[in-house]
């Protein structure tokens, strides 16, 4: 076991107090007043020679140093406060303790044990913050602040980029999608339009041929009751023809091509002509002053069947025409069927 070397006794001086000394009531030959004996650089430097040990550097061996001297230390001054047992100071050996021996430098100078101690403001220092000059903690600690601060004003600025961004984006996307729907809801509608034009101008050109095959019943005339009309001088209560007012004796028409299934007298309708066409439609035309066909006959569109008259019950001439489909008691409207035909009457 190494020992150190001996704490210097301290001198002798005498007591300035009036009253105790280490607690007692009066002074004490055997022991005197001690005074204050604080340790140095020199009182605690090593002792030199053969108990040498190897050299450890780093933080820990420079923290542990300043333990071990203030561990000498404080048993130097205990020895001191032990002169109360009234025995005289001894000198006092340690043993080498791991952490105090390995502090101990092998060099033969102390100019490097004393500069292995490291300063607790460079605590926590990066060797880049070394090389830029920044070795006090307060100020490593103030600028790591400052550029993690830096580094979320960044990243919420970034985030606030990104968020704008997708904003625009998506509203450019509705706006697209908003101007592709306007475009196709145009287009649709331009194409139903075309359509809607194509179908007038097809039913007009069919409406123009079949005008070429259909002809007006009658001429120089003026429709005064129409199909459906009410009205007490109808036995069935309303209208069910249309009819042409027009002179007697104006010439009665073939509405289109076909034979004559009736011709004759026939009680309310006077004199009247059935005109059955191709498809089975027929064609009555009442209240004739004369008629022109026989049953039987075969006619062509234009084809004169008779004249205009008053027979039957009417209040004055004119041609009543109905139009029945397929020989069914049931009419339809006349002027709705002339005007598929292309006709207008």
């Amino acid at each position: 076991m190494a020992s150190n070397r001996p704490a210097p006794e301290a001198p002798f001086a005498p007591s300035q107090r009036d009253t105790e000394t280490f607690g007692y009531g009066e002074y004490r030959t055997d022991e005197g007043p001690w005074t204050e004996w604080n340790p140095t650089e020199e009182s605690i430097r090593p002792v030199r020679g053969r108990h040498r040990v190897a050299k450890q550097r780093g933080g820990l061996a420079r923290s542990s140093t300043v333990l071990g001297v203030g561990v000498i230390a404080a048993v130097g001054a205990g020895g001191m406060a032990s002169a109360n047992t009234g025995k005289p100071p001894v000198s006092i050996s340690m043993p080498d303790l791991p952490s105090v021996g390995s502090l101990i430098s092998d060099d033969d100078t102390s100019e490097a044990t004393e500069n292995t101690a490291t300063a607790l403001s460079t605590v926590g220092t990066t060797s880049v913050e070394a090389a830029q000059g920044t070795e006090d903690a307060g100020e490593v600690l103030r600028s790591r602040i400052l550029a993690q601060a830096e580094q979320q004003q960044d990243q919420i600025e970034s985030k606030a980029v990104a968020d704008a961004v997708a904003a625009a984006e998506k509203q450019a996307a509705e706006a697209a999608a908003e101007a592709e729907k306007e475009a196709e809801a145009k287009a649709a509608a331009a194409k139903q339009k075309a359509e809607e034009e194509a179908e007038k101008k097809a039913e007009a050109e069919r409406l123009a041929a079949l005008a070429k095959q259909y002809a007006l019943p009658t001429s120089s005339y003026t429709i005064t009751s129409t199909y459906g009309q009410a009205g007490s001088l109808w036995s069935s209560g309303y209208h069910t023809g249309l009819d042409f007012a027009a002179p007697t004796g104006t010439l009665i028409k073939a509405v289109h091509t076909g034979t004559i299934t009736q011709a004759g007298w026939d009680g309310s309708y006077g004199y009247k002509t059935v005109l059955t066409l191709d498809d089975g439609t027929e064609i009555w035309y009442a209240h004739q002053s004369s008629i022109s066909v026989s049953v039987g006959q075969q006619v062509n569109t234009g084809d004169v069947i008779g004249r205009v008259g008053a027979t039957g019950n009417v209040t004055g001439a004119h041609l009543h025409l109905e139009v029945h489909s397929g020989g069914s008691s049931g009419g339809l409207d006349p002027m709705a069927w002339l005007r598929s035909k292309g006709l207008n009457p």
